[in-house]
This record gives C-alpha cells, sequence and structure tokens, in this order.
C-alpha cells in the first residue's frame, strides 16, 4: 500500500512538473503570437486605409475636374458627368476612413472632407451659372479654382498617406524589437526547462527501467509477426494502461492495417488537393491587367463586371476550405472564369452553359468543371483558327448527375487522344507535368475516383469537329454528404 503511493505520488510530481513546464513553454509563446496578431491586424488596417485613399486620389486630381471641365465646354450635363455622385462618394470614403484613423494621423482628412465641401460649392456655383447663362469665361474662372481645390485635397490626401506610411514604420519597428525580445525569452525559458527535465528523468529512471525493458522486449516480438506475445502485469503504475494497450495491439492489427489503407488515401487527397490549389498567375495577372486597362478607358461597368467575376472566382475556389459544394456555385464559378476569360478572347471565344437551376442545390466536388473548361479554351479554341464556341451542360437523371463540356476547337489526333487516356488511367497524377497539356483532365479524373470511390473515368471524345469530355457523379444532398464524410473519416 505504501509503494502504490510512492508511486502515484511520483506520478503526481511528475504531472507538476509537466505543467509547469508547458506554462513556462507556452506563455511567452501566447504572448508573442497575441502581439504579433494585434501589430499584424493594424498594418493590415493601416494598408486598406491607405489603398482607399490612394484610390481617391486619381478621381479627385482627375476625374472631377475633368467632368467639371466637360460640363462647363458643354460634352455633358450634370447627370451625364454623375459628379454630385462622384463628391458624394469621395466625401464618404474620407469620413470612414476618418473614423478608423488614429487622432495623431486624422487631421489631413479632416481637412480633406472640410476641402471637399468647398468643391461641391464650387461645381454649385458652375451649375448656378449655367442656369442663369453665365457666360463661359466666368465658368472658366470657376473652374480654375476647382482644379486649385481638387489639387489642395490631392495634397492633403498625401500627407495622409505620408502619415500612415510613418506610423506603419513604426509598428513595423515594435513589432521587430518585440519578436526579438520574445526569441531570447523563449530560448532562456527552453534553456532552464530542458535542465529542470533532465534532472527530473534521471530522478525516475531507476524506478521505471525495468518495465520499459519489459515492453521493448515484447513490442520487438510482436513486431516480428508473434501475436501471442504478452506482458505481465507491472507494479508501476504509471504504466499500467500502457502495458494494457500493448496488450491488446495483437487484436487490434486487422483494424490498424484498415486505418493504415484510409491513411494513405486521405495523403492522396491532401496532394491533390495541393495540386487544385494552384492557381496559374498569368491568368491573375492577365486580370487585373484587363481591369486596369478598362478602369483608364473609363469602361465602370466592365471594370465592376470583372472584378465580381474575379471575386466569386476565387472565393468559390477556396470555399472556406470546404470540399463540396452546390451545384449552384460551382455553375457560377465557371461563368465568373468564362466572363474574364471573354474579356481577353473576346473575338475568338464564345461559351454557353445550359445547368438547370432545379439541380442548383445538389452537392458535387468542387473545382470539376473549371480545369476541364480551362482545357478547352487553352488547347481547343486559342490555337484554332477563327476560334469557337465551348458548351457546358448538366442533367439529373435516376440519382446521377451528367455533365458534359464541348468545345468547337481544333481537337486531338487519335494519337494524341490515345496518350491522353493513358494518362488518365495513371495511378499516379503526379506523374502528369504541368506543360505537357491535358493536366487539369488528370487531376479531374483522379479526383473523381478517389472522392467518389468509383471506378468510371472521363469519357473523353475528339476529332477535327472538337472535343468533348463526360462524366457523371452521385446526385448528393448537403446531409448525404456531410454523412458520408463523418463515416469515412
Amino acid at each position: 500500500m505504501e509503494r502504490i503511493k510512492e508511486e502515484k505520488s511520483i506520478l503526481g510530481a511528475i504531472d507538476d512538473l509537466s505543467h509547469r513546464l508547458v506554462m513556462m513553454l507556452v506563455f511567452p509563446i501566447i504572448i508573442s503570437l497575441v502581439l504579433m496578431l494585434f501589430y499584424a491586424w493594424k498594418y493590415h488596417s493601416a494598408i486598406l486605409r491607405m489603398g482607399k485613399i490612394t484610390e481617391l486620389k486619381e478621381v479627385v486630381s482627375e476625374e472631377i475636374p475633368e467632368r467639371a471641365w466637360n460640363i462647363v465646354s458643354g460634352k455633358e450635363t450634370f447627370p451625364q458627368s454623375n459628379i454630385y455622385k462622384m463628391i458624394m462618394e469621395v466625401e464618404e470614403i474620407i469620413g470612414e476612413v476618418t473614423q478608423q484613423t488614429s487622432e495623431e494621423n486624422r487631421l489631413s482628412l479632416v481637412v480633406a472632407g472640410r476641402t471637399m465641401e468647398t468643391l461641391q460649392n464650387y461645381i454649385d456655383q458652375i451649375r448656378d451659372n449655367i442656369a442663369d447663362e453665365v457666360p463661359v469665361v466666368d465658368n472658366e474662372a470657376v473652374l480654375a479654382e476647382v482644379r486649385d481645390v481638387a489639387a489642395l485635397v490631392d495634397s492633403m490626401l498625401n500627407e495622409y498617406i505620408a502619415l500612415e506610411i510613418t506610423s506603419t514604420a513604426q509598428m513595423s519597428m515594435r513589432l521587430r524589437l518585440t519578436t526579438f525580445v520574445t526569441a531570447i525569452a523563449e530560448v532562456l525559458i527552453v534553456i532552464f526547462a530542458m535542465v529542470i527535465r533532465a534532472r527530473s528523468m534521471k530522478a525516475t529512471a531507476a524506478l521505471v527501467r525495468e518495465p520499459i525493458d519489459k515492453l521493448e522486449e515484447v513490442t520487438a516480438v510482436l513486431a516480428d509477426g508473434t501475436l501471442d506475445a504478452r506482458i505481465t502485469d507491472t507494479e508501476v503504475v504509471e504504466l499500467r494502461n500502457l502495458t494494457k494497450q500493448v496488450n491488446t495491439m495483437a487484436d487490434r492489427l486487422e483494424a490498424m492495417m484498415k486505418k493504415s489503407e484510409q491513411d494513405a488515401k486521405r495523403l492522396r487527397k491532401a496532394e491533390l488537393r495541393t495540386l487544385q490549389a494552384q492557381i496559374n498567375p498569368h491568368f491573375l495577372y492577365n486580370t487585373l491587367d484587363a481591369i486596369v486597362w478598362k478602369a483608364e478607358a473609363g469602361q465602370t461597368e466592365e471594370v465592376i463586371g470583372l472584378t465580381s467575376s474575379l471575386s466569386d472566382f476565387f472565393r468559390i475556389s477556396l470555399s472556406s476550405g470546404a470540399d463540396w459544394i452546390p451545384l449552384s456555385q460551382e455553375k457560377k464559378h465557371i461563368e465568373g472564369y468564362l466572363k474574364i476569360q471573354q474579356t481577353r478572347y473576346r473575338d475568338i471565344m464564345k461559351y454557353e452553359i445550359d445547368i438547370p437551376d432545379e439541380i442548383g442545390n445538389c452537392y458535387i466536388l468542387k473545382l470539376l468543371l473549371q480545369p476541364i473548361v480551362e482545357n478547352a479554351l487553352y488547347h481547343g479554341i486559342k490555337i484554332k483558327r477563327g476560334g469557337g464556341t465551348i458548351y457546358v451542360s448538366a442533367k439529373e437523371s435516376d440519382g446521377w448527375l451528367y455533365f458534359c463540356v464541348r468545345d468547337t476547337g481544333c481537337g486531338m489526333s487519335a494519337g494524341q487522344l490515345e496518350e491522353l487516356n493513358r494518362r488518365i488511367r495513371t495511378e499516379n497524377p503526379m506523374v502528369s507535368e504541368r506543360g505537357s497539356g491535358g493536366f487539369g483532365l488528370v487531376n479531374v479524373n483522379m479526383r473523381l475516383r478517389l472522392y467518389y470511390n468509383e471506378p468510371e473515368e472521363l469519357k473523353i471524345t475528339s476529332g477535327p469537329a472538337g472535343t468533348e469530355v463526360r462524366f457523371r457523379v452521385p446526385c448528393r444532398t448537403k446531409e448525404e454528404i456531410y454523412e458520408n464524410e463523418s463515416v469515412s473519416g
């Protein structure tokens, strides 16, 4: 009885020591993480504020004076110019950023906001002069004042940005200093904790050495395949539970083997997730260039449409980490992608999407259609003289969703189609190089096989009239998806 109490006291001492070590190690890490997150949040907020103000500069310094000149010169009327709307939006953004800015950096924005009121007064004066049929010379004088006031607002915005940059640099220095001090403290604490741990382990080594040697001996026998080996019960309380677990290990080897196979499949899924997470930077660069070009050309509606499509594209690509999304979201994803690409390939690419809204609530594995559509564009439409059309369709029948992506591109030869089908049937998707063509089809096919556990593969036909890719997946609800995930997990 006394020995058991002694053993329990040893366990309690080790437990207390573990808690102290954990607190010593974790506490500075938590502090450093909190500080870094705080500074990172402030830094990010400052960048967002400067970004908003930077976007206003062009509106204030160029667009508003230009619209005012168009009004004075008679090129536009007040309703056509939307100049009041522009002024109101500038004032709203300045007010919003002012509320988010610290007191020491706020003065420039406050002055800029008041100056915008003066700018509006001059615009009102131009409006009144036009209504009173005042000579154009008088309005030109007011227009000069408009330009001067706009330049003054622009200088105030520049001053605010300079102050924010200075504050951000100071935050960066403080963050660097905090990180350095915390790192030194953590190193010292780790050294101190290792010394304490070494002394404690040395004091308990003699007590636990014998049962540990027995555990090593029996587990080695089990590892060699002798499943009838067992460990006798030990008097060391700390190791009794481990002894019981080892004795039941032989009975669970089959279950563990199955679990090992599941883990291997999950690993392959993880590798495929990294593949689908890769986003072509050239697509992003080209889209952003198109947005900038159209913004410079004053095509506001197209800029809004492109930006919205790009936002939908990336938001659905990420889907908050979810693997399964409604078909309606997948449809929206490829619509956004095709709208973006049509801006670039307007003269050579057309598309039609036929996915009924009635099946939009069916859940499918995300990013199944976009890689196939991309393949149709880059390997079919783009390289064909005169371009072509991409058709995307889906239908539901007998509990299955049937998809078809067809293009009127240049198609593939019999040899190319045979090689593509061979690569699709391979067990390892990593053998396909990105630049070799058909990478998206190979990836989609492997994901279909792993996630749906279906032997069927992509059905690809091609010829001079174009290429057609077909596949089917079970039509599942959100509840069925979650139930299946919980069972397989």
